[in-house]
């Protein structure tokens, strides 16, 4: 429940503690937090959109949501780093997955963009947890429709700017392409994190460069902290609605070695955390965690790091208590 009968005092949902039931029992929600058939009363909820149709290479990301959530049990309600009390803040539950058409992209876009449509009507933040990043494209039109054009923190190996894959105009290597276009994103409030790999040209990422996005490649990163720039990235934000769309292979496979398209020399966990905490105080509108392909995650560590960064993105969402 999310709201006390007769009383106006919120009753915060909260995860259920290893305590009070071994962590391999439950049902495989977030956190193992109470599952809810739509948002009404929520402030924030987890979601799934488990599709993989629209991959490039290794798939498996439908398995991604189920996974992050079973290795989310490991999880405790308080970030001890941050002092943030989500769980006392907010009233958060798991929605469920997101059902649509797995044998026809388009279709699967425009049902996820249909679903989120309803999932933020009444002002609830969605966190997802991703299946492909094909994903963001029908979550940003959804967003749009609330929010207007938004600024962008996109974490990922790869700039997704693609306009088309195998003659193909809807793919997880084009949802950004396809935001622009559409203008469900603020070109001059883009930056692009962790961007490195082989490519086909040897400026890959002028052509968002020309568009106003601030590109920061992996290599500017490596050996450093990134606090100045989140710091950077909190001055030119402001006050707008903000999206934040986290490629696990935004990471180096060494550490997070389920995913598939992985390129060696990425971000560190730490450097991850960096980038999450540094959106304290942004008006987060959303977040995705996309691109964690089980079958190639044979310790759990991937889907592991990535319920960990869902629940840092909780923690810096708009309306988070933490303690003094």
């Amino acid at each position: 429940m999310s709201i006390k009968e007769n009383s106006s005092k919120p009753e915060y949902n909260k995860p259920l503690s290893g305590n009070k039931l071994i962590r391999a029992g439950g049902i495989a929600s977030f956190m193992r937090l109470p599952v809810q058939d739509g948002t009404k009363g929520l402030d924030a909820c987890f979601v799934g959109v488990p599709l993989d149709i629209g991959t490039s290479n290794r798939s498996g990301t439908r398995l991604g949501p189920r996974q992050i959530r079973c290795e989310s049990v490991l999880l405790r309600p308080c970030n001890q780093a941050t002092g943030a009390k989500p769980f006392e803040s907010l009233i958060v539950a798991d929605v469920g997955d997101i059902g649509f058409n797995t044998f026809n992209l388009p279709e699967a876009c425009q049902s996820i963009r249909n679903a989120y449509v309803k999932l933020i009507g009444e002002g609830c933040v969605p966190l997802s947890l991703g299946g492909d990043h094909t994903i963001t494209y029908p979550i940003l039109q959804a967003i749009k429709s609330r929010h207007g054009p938004v600024g962008l923190i996109h974490v990922d190996a790869h700039a997704d700017v693609s306009d088309t894959m195998l003659g193909a105009k809807i793919n997880h290597g084009t949802p950004f392409r396809r935001a622009l276009e559409e203008e469900l994103i603020d070109p001059t409030a883009v930056y692009q994190i962790g961007l490195r790999g082989s490519s086909y040209a040897p400026d890959p990422n002028a052509w968002q460069r020309a568009k106003g996005f601030c590109v920061v490649s992996a290599e500017e990163c490596w050996y450093k902290s990134l606090a100045p720039l989140m710091e950077e990235v909190r001055k030119r934000m402001g006050n707008k609605p903000v999206y934040l769309s986290f490629d696990i292979d935004g990471l180096d496979p060494g550490f997070c070695p389920g995913t598939g398209t992985p390129e060696i020399g990425g971000l560190t966990p730490p450097q991850a955390l960096e980038i999450i905490r540094g959106c304290r105080g942004l008006n987060l509108v959303g977040c995705d965690l996309v691109e964690v392909s089980p079958p190639y995650d044979f310790q759990g560590t991937t889907a592991l790091t990535g319920a960990n960064l869902l629940f840092e993105m909780l923690c810096v969402l708009p309306g988070v208590k933490y303690h003094e």
